[in-house]
């Protein structure tokens, strides 16, 4: 990856069962499918079977009776947040802002860190202490448990929207990193380093705040990744698709 203009993670076991697990519909596949999609990979059969071993033992995968691994419950929610990012159900922007006034406190340090993450991931932005907003483009995606401790209002702020977006999203700062993951992804000369590359694609979409139109910088780059992220995404599945069709791995 050192000649790529930005600097994706190293693609390991676990990560690379986890991306394929998280990009497939249904959540699951054979442990032959796997390590021989791992090998192609230009991993280590032995690492990819140890990494379900582990997988399995540490509650991410569950196996079946039938050498079927699937997401656990908590990664299958991981996947729903992943494929609302790549394709996020947008509606028409009237002005108005979504606000999460947070009415029930942390127990501890490891609780705030974690319901301050719950709101992030919902695309919510900090306004102030205990205070979360977003433009009203999209449905305010809290889980059950964040909305117990909020209260939820619409309003319109008095500040310009477009310097409020940018206070809270820093929307040109994701531009900038969207563009550096779209030239590696160009760049990426195998299927391994653009798998690592696609795997940043999708870690960067879950960051996009995904602003109404009127609130984005000029040439915004959110449409182009997703498009160039699904096209990998079908040469992934034709080069998966083909090597099991080459030789089928007998599950462990």
């Amino acid at each position: 990856m050192s000649a790529s203009p930005a600097r994706v993670r190293a693609l390991t076991a676990r990560s690379a069962i986890l991306s394929v697990l998280l990009g497939s519909h249904p959540a699951q596949a054979p442990a032959g499918w796997i390590v021989r999609v791992g090998a192609g990979l230009g991993l280590q059969e032995s690492a990819v079977r140890a990494a379900l071993t582990r997988m399995v033992a540490a509650g991410d995968l569950e196996r079946g009776a039938d050498a079927t691994y699937r997401l656990s419950e908590r990664l299958a929610e991981r996947q729903r947040r992943q494929d609302r990012a790549i394709s996020p159900d947008l509606r028409a922007w009237e002005g108005g802002w979504i606000l999460a006034v947070v009415t029930v406190g942390a127990t501890d340090s490891t609780d705030r860190a974690a319901f301050r993450e719950t709101l992030r991931l919902a695309r919510f932005g900090e306004l102030r202490e205990g205070v979360w907003c977003r433009p009203d483009n999209i449905a305010a995606d809290l889980p059950e448990v964040a909305r117990q401790r909020v209260d939820v209002f619409t309003g319109r702020p008095e500040e310009p929207a477009v310097a409020l977006a940018g206070r809270l999203f820093a929307p040109d700062r994701w531009a900038h990193r969207a563009r550096e993951l779209l030239a590696a992804l160009d760049g990426a000369e195998t299927i391994g380093t653009r798998f690592e590359v696609a795997a940043a694609v999708v870690r960067h979409l879950l960051d996009d705040p995904v602003l109404p139109p009127e609130l984005l910088p000029q040439d915004w780059p959110g449409a182009v990744i997703r498009a160039h992220y699904e096209v990998f995404r079908t040469e992934f599945q034709a080069f998966a698709d083909g090597l099991i069709a080459e030789k089928p791995v007998a599950p462990p």
